[in-house]
């Protein structure tokens, strides 16, 4: 039996996050001010002070979470995970808990990302919205069938959640045929654009160029990347990944999946909130599912 580390994606941010870890301990504040100095900004004053809509601006939020997540994973006990996984901007966590990327190069390409994929939503105004209550194929079905526009399946959440994204229009048609097709429900989510969607294709060709010179390290255990739900510790191969996950769809409910199937019966969250634990009690229904935030 396999113990797995998992560590969440966007949406998992809020006002006075990473406060604690930084006045708990001397080797979180190191990391905190580092952080500071490499983004050019004090980051810390916006989790610890900033407002809602602060933290919202993608600029921030992306490097905020990843910060409150690696180093409370590193500030833990000698954590040695059997397997890891991360949600969207969470697989860039996971890389440097494996050991595939350093804290810094970590942190100076999940900045590069946040940025390259502000720049692509400016673009082309776009959006998300979650979708409650029906099968994946059917979502996927009633997308294919939107013409004009663009709509495809983004995140694969757990079991009768799945986050569409496209053009607002395109959206917006599917929301449409979506409840008429019998959904419980649809959501338009408070994003600013239409990640893991065709539509931050800039983002990926700006973001790969970075991660193409970036060292990666061999994997000191299996990688689940989004972008296949597959296990992985080629550095090229997670190279690729990484790269091709800004347009691809994030099948988190496929990872957990594999996770469960090739032996992990524990599941641990590391990050703000508990947001993942919930998804994984949905699609791995007889594991041990726990958290540190």
């Amino acid at each position: 039996m396999k113990h797995a580390y998992i560590f969440p994606g966007q949406g998992a941010q809020y006002s006075g996050m990473g406060k604690s870890l930084y006045e708990g301990s001397s080797i979180a504040r190191e990391y905190f001010e580092q952080a500071n100095e490499i983004l050019g900004f004090r980051i810390t004053d916006v989790m610890f002070n900033g407002t809602d809509e602060d933290l919202k601006k993608t600029s921030v939020t992306q490097p905020a979470i990843y910060l409150h997540s690696i180093i409370l994973f590193e500030t833990m006990a000698d954590l040695k995970p059997d397997m890891v996984a991360g949600h969207s901007l969470g697989e860039y966590t996971a890389l440097v808990a494996a050991k595939v990327l350093s804290f810094e190069d970590g942190l100076r390409l999940l900045s590069k990302r946040a940025n390259a994929m502000f720049r692509a939503c400016e673009l082309v105004p776009s959006t998300m919205a979650a979708v409650l209550g029906m099968d994946d194929d059917k979502v996927e079905a009633i997308c294919r069938e939107i013409e004009g526009e663009v709509v495809v399946a983004a995140n694969y959440n757990c079991p009768g959640q799945l986050v569409i994204s496209g053009s607002h229009e395109g959206v917006r048609l599917a929301s449409e045929k979506l409840k008429a097709a019998g959904a419980k429900r649809t959501l338009l989510l408070p994003v600013g654009g239409a990640f893991h969607s065709p539509l931050m294709e800039p983002a990926r060709e700006e973001l790969a160029e970075a991660i193409r010179a970036t060292t990666f390290g061999t994997a000191s255990c299996p990688i689940y990347q989004n972008v296949d739900a597959l296990p992985h510790t080629d550095p090229e191969i997670l190279k690729i990944n990484l790269i091709n996950q800004v347009t691809a769809p994030v099948r988190w409910t496929q990872s957990i999946r594999q996770m469960e199937a090739d032996g992990a019966n524990h599941f641990t969250e590391i990050g703000p909130k508990n947001q993942l634990q919930g998804l994984v009690k949905k699609i791995a229904t007889a594991a041990e599912i726990d958290g540190f935030s």
